[in-house]
């Protein structure tokens, strides 16, 4: 199973870049795993929020495989503790899940469209995140998931 991480937005910012990096470098001993950020559709700043998210939803719709698994980060959905997203993980692979996509949206969020093809809505936290500092949380995440699955000691419960 491989894992990637998407963001529609700038490239990594500095003060998250190293973390990013080494949380994503710590997953690759367990899984295949990338990172795409992707460029909000040009004259962004000029569209209504409306109009940009359904953009966004273009180009995310057009990425995506017909068989990868979509985890769509969004409020609405689903919150976990770390054994949850672990156990999550781990059924993925259980199925054969091809690819898993975890997907950050927008500054608005995702469209109705993205919600429609996710296959899971994962709520971080009630709590609002930049969007920069949301790369660092899912990544560290997903590792404390892959040290929980293969009863590691980084996670202290």
């Amino acid at each position: 199973m491989k894992i990637s991480m998407w963001s529609i937005g700038k490239a990594h910012e500095g003060y998250v870049k190293a973390g990013i990096d080494d949380f994503t470098k710590r997953i690759g001993k367990y899984y295949p795993v990338e990172w795409q950020v992707i460029a909000p559709p040009k004259n962004a700043g000029l569209l209504l929020e409306a109009d940009l998210k359904k953009k966004e939803a273009e180009i995310i719709l057009q990425a995506l495989r017909p068989d990868d698994y979509l985890v769509a980060l969004d409020e609405r959905g689903k919150g976990f503790n770390s054994e949850g997203l672990a156990r999550f993980l781990q059924q993925r692979a259980n199925e054969s899940v091809r690819q898993v996509v975890f997907l950050i949206g927008g500054a608005f969020g995702l469209d109705e469209q993205v919600w429609k093809r996710a296959n899971h809505l994962w709520s971080l936290s009630d709590l609002t995140f930049p969007h920069q500092l949301v790369r660092l949380i899912l990544a560290e995440q997903i590792y404390r998931a892959c040290t929980i699955n293969r009863n590691e000691k980084y996670h202290h419960k």
